[in-house]
């Protein structure tokens, strides 16, 4: 098998899988705002999730000579199953908090879901895993970078805040602008926050929708397969905090899995590589995703409509996409453990630092932000900079395990 050996190594591991985590999300809230229902698209992100890990698992598991190796370990898989069980955790919890981001995506959207959850996962994660990894990160710079973490969760409600007030003022002001008959202004008082919306410049040339704009927002409504409006913003948060909950746990389970800190392996039984334990991982997230939305189907939540096996099957339209993002979350999810198993998974948790990767996609793709009051950009510029400086500091506390 192949290991990452050196410092330099392990930070190339997490910058590519921040890259990787920060994408996927984007490609599955694209479709879900095409009107692809959210069970079809996870149930296709799921196949090639597990199928990344299987490739990492008969390539990197089974370079070189380094003993045992992937194939090995899966044959004598009954020596492990202590670690095996921990791997499994690890994956039920992450399926569980992949599928909750799914909906709260729609409901407080892709940049502020990714802050909260992220930051929630590196204030409980990496305490754990700092002390499961018998402190080989450097404490007096890893907490430091936790803290700055903590800051980001706060300042991410604060712009969810400030921006579902921006739209629902630009609503409002539509509203008033149509009873308006004989065209008076409408106060700056009136108006609300101080961003520029002019229902007269809602489109563009070719008759397409501007980005922030109330024609745009009313469009997205009608096309999105999960419908937000009239909803409370309360739900959205409530299932962010779940998930960011459930993230928090899968790397210490990992952890565990891999290094048998609580030595619930027999004497001499080597423990699990990355690699078999990021296969046992995937396959228990696997099979859970699978039954979670197989179930979905046909029993719905928030309000999404009902769908059967067959319209899954039948639904190619974006089925490409989903298959896609499954691929690189799956490769983005096994660098970070193939750097933390080097450096220690405390400081692999700077690649929670995805967010910075997801909010640029929810700029240039959905539109997040455009036409938002100067709060809002204030608050943003400060959560994104808390971000950059959190990243720095978490992975210049790595360490070198023994």
């Amino acid at each position: 098998m192949y290991m990452i050996e050196s410092k330099g190594g392990a930070i190339a591991c997490m910058l590519l899988s921040l890259v990787f985590l920060g994408t996927w999300p984007a490609i599955l809230t694209l479709l879900e705002r095409r009107g692809r229902l959210p069970q079809h698209t996870y149930l296709d992100y799921t196949i090639t999730n597990l199928l990344a890990a299987v490739l990492i698992a008969f390539t990197f598991g089974e370079l070189g000579d380094q003993r045992p190796n992937f194939l090995d370990q899966l044959v004598h898989a009954q020596e492990n199953w202590p670690s095996i069980l921990y791997a499994m955790a690890g994956g039920v919890v992450l399926c569980l908090g992949n599928l909750a981001t799914q909906y709260a995506w729609a409901l407080v959207g892709l940049s502020v879901t990714e802050v909260i959850s992220s930051s929630i996962t590196v204030v409980i994660g990496t305490t754990l895993n700092y002390f499961l990894d018998d402190k080989i990160n450097k404490a007096e710079i890893l907490f430091p970078g936790v803290a700055c973490f903590l800051i980001a969760v706060c300042i991410g409600s604060a712009v969810h805040a400030s921006n579902a007030a921006d739209n629902k003022a630009k609503l409002s002001s539509r509203i008033r602008s149509s009873i308006d008959k004989a065209g008076d202004e409408i106060s700056a008082i009136e108006k609300g926050p101080d961003f520029d919306d002019d229902a007269n410049n809602d489109v563009d040339a070719s008759g397409k929708a501007k980005f922030g704009t109330v024609e745009f927002l009313l469009q997205l409504e009608k096309r999105r397969s999960i419908k937000v409006y009239g909803k409370s913003t309360m739900i959205g948060l409530a299932i962010t905090f779940f998930a960011g909950f459930c993230f928090s746990l899968f790397s210490p389970a990992f952890n565990l899995a891999t290094n048998d800190q609580w030595h619930a392996l027999k004497a001499g039984v080597p423990h699990l590589t990355v690699y078999t334990a990021f296969f046992y991982f995937s396959v228990s997230c696997f099979v859970l995703a699978i039954f979670l939305n197989v179930l979905f189907l046909y029993r719905p939540v928030l309000s999404a409509p009902k769908s059967s096996f067959g319209a899954y099957l039948r639904d190619w339209d974006g089925r490409g996409w989903a298959l896609l993002a499954g691929l690189i979350c799956g490769f983005g999810n096994g660098f970070q453990f193939m750097g933390g198993q080097a450096a220690g998974y405390a400081a692999a948790d700077a690649v929670q630092a995805l967010p910075l990767v997801s909010t640029f996609w929810g700029v240039i793709l959905f539109g997040e932000y455009r036409k938002s009051s100067k709060r809002t950009y204030v608050l943003l510029s400060g959560m994104l900079l808390m971000f950059i400086v959190a990243v720095g500091v978490l992975m210049a506390s790595s360490g070198h395990r023994k």
